[in-house]
């Protein structure tokens, strides 16, 4: 059936529109007609391929008790390939055909795709098991873990903490040796943040290099997807089978693939590491973590390893870039209800219809999302996109900042995040406080989302019995350089 419009309806819109309804009329005939037209794509289908019944269930309190998973499953399609023999848990923002998906927000609950993401295809292909979906926050906006729906989900080593965000339950149940392997979403530095908290090596690949077909974003500009292991040797595995132009993500273009397993025996000798000074010391930075992240410059040195300091002044200011470029964020996510209108890319049409809802659950979304919003909401109101726009300035600037920097070195080193891993806000926390906990551990890692650089988080040390992450940023589609370095580390340490 097509779509009607009323005379009167129409009166509302162009008043609202500041139009004159003089000529009402004959727009009534003109717009009743477009509309009659383009309602006829309702009775037309998009081809799906049929994908087989796949068992789910919700996991008991008792078998969560840190309320990591989602769901549970079983999916495997190959017993041959490089992941035959691992385990996998799925971040609930990814696209798994007939397993039910909420990105952490009772909006989406009830919605299940019918369709894998790329992703989950590739796992899949070669031989992976996939035994869950994680637990994210809301909408993927939190660097803590207290925003889903769900409940909070609980740092393994001290479970009054935080696992760090958005990709929480995927830190989880990777440090608590649940799977061997686990997909997280890096927008802010979700990978990291719970890499970091929970003591795992997490890499946010340089962007573009993991299609992100079938996966729920926030903005094409920022979403990075790539591996959460517990080793760097696994991470690498992962990052091999997930990378490579897939033919659907319009952000890939000629993606340089390399060999990042083979890469882990190449040595460090005559490498170059810069230690940020402007990742240190900050106003939220605790003395002790600084303190554990010097430490492994130093042990890089002893690796062979040149070690020297340096310093990038537009480091510590980035955060704001960060906060002025939400308007595309919002823009995407929110007023346009996750459809990519700037993008030829896919987004499943189901998934538009249930995210339209937001807008009756604005007063139950968490208090770091609701501050977003209105920060959004009012940049727009009393400048249009004045600041979005100064914003993609000062990113090229920011990154050709970091460029220069690392024309003369291989690789950045800072904390990953200026804090050890927080307490998880109590039943009576304020608006303030839930909000800090949610935003606070993104100082260090917003500023690559925003231009592009592969970095990755590995654990250096524990402090209070938390673990300490250390963060690597190198040259686009360096990954091996990075992967190099890390492994390094990580036997120096066993």
């Amino acid at each position: 059936m097509s779509e009607t419009l009323t005379l009167d309806e129409l009166k509302a819109l162009m008043s609202e529109l500041g139009m004159s309804a003089a000529a009402a009329k004959d727009y009534h005939a003109l717009v009743a007609g477009n509309i009659a037209a383009a309602s006829t794509l309702e009775a037309l289908s998009y081809e799906i391929p049929d994908l087989p019944e796949r068992a789910w269930t919700k996991p008991a309190a008792t078998d969560n008790p840190l309320g990591a998973w989602y769901v549970k499953t079983q999916i495997q399609t190959s017993t041959s390939g490089r992941l035959a023999g691992k385990t996998l848990a799925i971040k609930d923002n990814v696209l798994i055909s007939g397993v039910p998906l909420t990105m952490g927000t009772e909006v989406l609950e009830g919605y299940v795709p019918d369709e894998d993401a790329v992703i989950v295809q590739r796992i899949l292909a070669e031989g992976g098991t996939i035994t869950g979906k994680t637990v994210c926050e809301a909408y993927c906006f939190s660097g803590g873990s207290h925003t889903a729906n769900t409940g909070v989900v609980r740092n393994p080593h001290k479970p009054t903490h935080s696992a760090g965000g958005s990709s929480s339950g995927s830190g989880v149940v990777v440090a608590n040796a649940e799977v061997d392997m686990a997909i997280g979403c890096d927008q802010g530095g979700s990978i990291r943040m719970p890499a970091s908290f929970c003591g795992i090596v997490g890499m946010k690949p340089t962007h573009s290099l993991v299609p992100y077909t079938g996966i729920l974003g926030m903005n094409p500009a920022i979403d990075h997807a790539g591996p959460m292991t517990r080793t760097v040797a696994d991470n690498a595995l992962l990052l091999e089978v997930l990378a490579g132009a897939d033919g659907e993500d319009s952000r890939q273009n000629h993606v340089p693939v390399q060999a990042y397993t083979r890469s882990l025996q190449d040595g460090i000798d005559g490498l170059r590491i810069g230690v940020l000074r402007e990742g240190f010391g900050t106003a939220s930075s605790e003395p002790e973590v600084d303190e554990v992240v010097r430490a492994a410059a130093t042990r890089f040195a002893t690796l062979g390893v040149e070690v020297r300091e340096i310093s990038v002044p537009a480091h510590s200011t980035a955060g704001a870039l960060t906060l002025a470029a939400i308007q595309n964020v919002v823009t995407s996510m929110f007023d346009m209800d996750g459809f990519l209108i700037e993008r030829p890319d896919l987004v499943p049409v189901e998934f538009i219809r249930r995210q339209r809802a937001w807008r009756q659950h604005t007063d139950s979304l968490p208090p770091n999302l609701k501050s977003v919003l209105l920060t959004a909401k009012w940049m727009q109101k009393k400048h249009g996109n004045v600041w979005a726009a100064k914003a993609k300035q000062q990113i090229r600037a920011l990154r050709a900042a970091y460029d220069q920097a690392l024309s003369d070195l291989d690789a950045l080193l800072l904390p990953t995040t200026p804090m050890k891993a927080t307490p998880l806000p109590g039943a009576d926390a304020s608006v303030v406080e839930q909000v800090g906990a949610a935003l606070g551990p993104l100082l260090n890692t917003s500023p690559f989302n925003n231009t592009h650089h592969p970095a990755i988080s590995l654990p250096c040390g524990l402090v209070d019995d938390l673990p300490i992450g250390l963060m690597l940023v190198g040259g686009h589609f360096e990954e091996t350089v990075l992967y190099r370095l890390a492994y390094a580390f990580e036997q120096s340490r066993t």
